[in-house]
């Protein structure tokens, strides 16, 4: 146990650096547990961290339950995504034409959810895809969407 607990400490600061660009709008419980959390749908809201005025909005499922409570459990691939623009779009520093802007645990070890931006230059927009992968075998579930870009911002690419 002793050598499990440096590894326990870990995996929860990782966890915990990796949700400090979330925060949590709100949650509604979908099924009751009598022991640990309900499961529930979040809705959290990320700010793209290379564009400015930008704001995407992911609703997931959330297991709950002692598996949940305790960080051991597999939330479901399914995610829905909506980008905004919040406030006036800059982008201060060139970006990628395709960039991992976000990446969560929703499980222990093997899956991960994700956000890709994508500039779709031809158009002026940015284009942001949310999808769930796996170690072993990933889902196609996914969920896109698009933030037009006033002609007049430049969308410097690297």
């Amino acid at each position: 146990m002793s050598r499990l607990f440096p590894s326990l400490v870990l995996l929860l600061a990782a966890t915990a650096a990796c949700s400090a660009n979330t925060e949590e709008i709100g949650a509604v419980d979908t099924v009751f547990k009598l022991i640990g959390p309900d499961h529930k749908i979040v809705v959290e809201a990320y700010d793209d961290p290379g564009v400015q005025g930008v704001t995407c909005y992911i609703s997931r499922a959330k297991t709950g339950g002692v598996k949940g409570a305790l960080g051991l459990a597999e939330d479901k691939s399914e995610a829905s995504i909506a980008c905004r623009q919040v406030g006036p779009i800059t982008v201060p520093k060139p970006i990628k034409a395709q960039e991992e802007i976000f990446s969560e645990r929703t499980s222990l070890i093997f899956k991960r959810l994700r956000i890709v931006r994508m500039v779709d230059a031809k158009r002026h927009a940015l284009v942001y895809l949310t999808y769930s992968d796996r170690v072993i075998e990933g889902s196609p579930q996914n969920s896109v969407t698009a933030v037009a870009v006033d002609r007049a911002t430049p969308i410097p690419l690297r």
